[in-house]
């Protein structure tokens, strides 16, 4: 075979290899997942503060930007900013370290008003833990998706 041909036919199949392989991952792999769960849930119990974005409080996306900046990962500090954000990802197929968004209280809004972090492990039920401004489970708290009134604010889960 000419070296021109085995040159092309070499590049073709390299290209193939890396094209199969770029649809299972995201845009900007998640270092560390656990750790980013382990960090996240230190803060158990932290208040919820209003525009909160520190360790002496949070809201629920000062919360998830504080614990993603921690690792160096760059996510929107607003809620509505998720909804265009990293890559989105099924309720089945989500994993550790997931961002799951959820309209505000208002239902009848269709922005992204709460968001949260996923931790449990694909194929587990649902958990995620946010910062929540509810009466009940004030602060940050963890949240089994599927027992709570969550699936009605569904909107979808991001990959950073």
């Amino acid at each position: 075979m000419p070296i021109k041909q085995t040159i092309l036919v070499c590049a073709f199949l390299l290209l193939s290899i890396v094209n199969a392989g770029a649809e299972k991952f995201s845009m900007q792999a998640i270092p560390e997942q656990e750790s980013i769960v382990r960090f996240a849930e230190s803060f158990l119990g932290t208040p919820y503060v209003y525009s909160g974005n520190g360790e002496r409080g949070f809201d629920c996306s000062g919360f998830v930007h504080y614990v993603y900046k921690n690792f160096g990962i760059e996510v929107p500090r607003i809620s509505a900013a998720y909804s265009g954000f990293g890559q989105p990802v099924s309720l089945e197929d989500c994993q550790k370290g997931d961002i799951i968004l959820f309209t505000g209280t208002n239902y009848s809004r269709s922005s992204v008003g709460h968001v949260g972090i996923i931790i449990s492990d694909r194929g587990e039920p649902v958990r995620f833990i946010h910062s929540s401004s509810s009466r009940k489970n004030r602060g940050v708290t963890i949240t089994d998706y599927h027992n709570s009134k969550y699936p009605r604010r569904y909107m979808g889960i991001r990959r950073p």
